[in-house]
């Protein structure tokens, strides 16, 4: 495994590669120093895409991804992933989206150990209320990133 970190306007990320994918990416308070610092090619590309994104210029990722979970996480990732560019959904809209309604919180607690937030969108999951509710990275990251993509969702 490889890993650079980045500056970004809601603090420095963490990104770490393995098997030529795009593996993690940790807020500043969550990095992991056991990881070799390396800037391969495939990381200086994912960094760019990122910066990109940050620049209102970039609305979707190509960006393998390795991902390790439950089917379940999976399943509900996939379904993120699929949210577009400056939309939101609420973990309800997500449980009915994988076939099981009742699944609220467990669909929550898939969005909070997402391995790879912005490239995977779970800051575009609201609570059922309308109101922005928990976000791994907090939620002024989450308040700027959906700031962003509404600034940007029709340029």
């Amino acid at each position: 495994m490889n890993r650079i970190i980045i500056d970004t306007p809601i603090g420095k990320l963490e990104l770490i590669e393995k098997m030529n994918k795009l593996a993690r990416i940790s807020f500043e308070e969550d990095f992991n120093s056991n990881i070799e610092y390396k800037e391969t090619i495939f990381l200086k590309d994912c960094s760019k895409q990122l910066k990109e994104y940050f620049n209102g210029e970039r609305k979707s990722f190509q960006i393998p991804l390795y991902l390790e979970g439950t089917d379940f996480q999976l399943l509900v990732w996939r379904c993120l992933s699929q949210i577009p560019y400056g939309n939101l959904k609420s973990y309800q809209d997500i449980a009915e989206l994988i076939g099981n309604p009742k699944a609220c919180r467990a669909v929550g607690m898939a969005n909070h150990d997402n391995p790879i937030p912005i490239i995977i969108p779970c800051h575009r999951v609201i609570g059922k209320n309308r109101k922005l509710v928990g976000y791994a990275g907090g939620i002024n990251r989450k308040e700027y990133l959906l700031s962003l993509e509404m600034n940007n969702k029709n340029k």
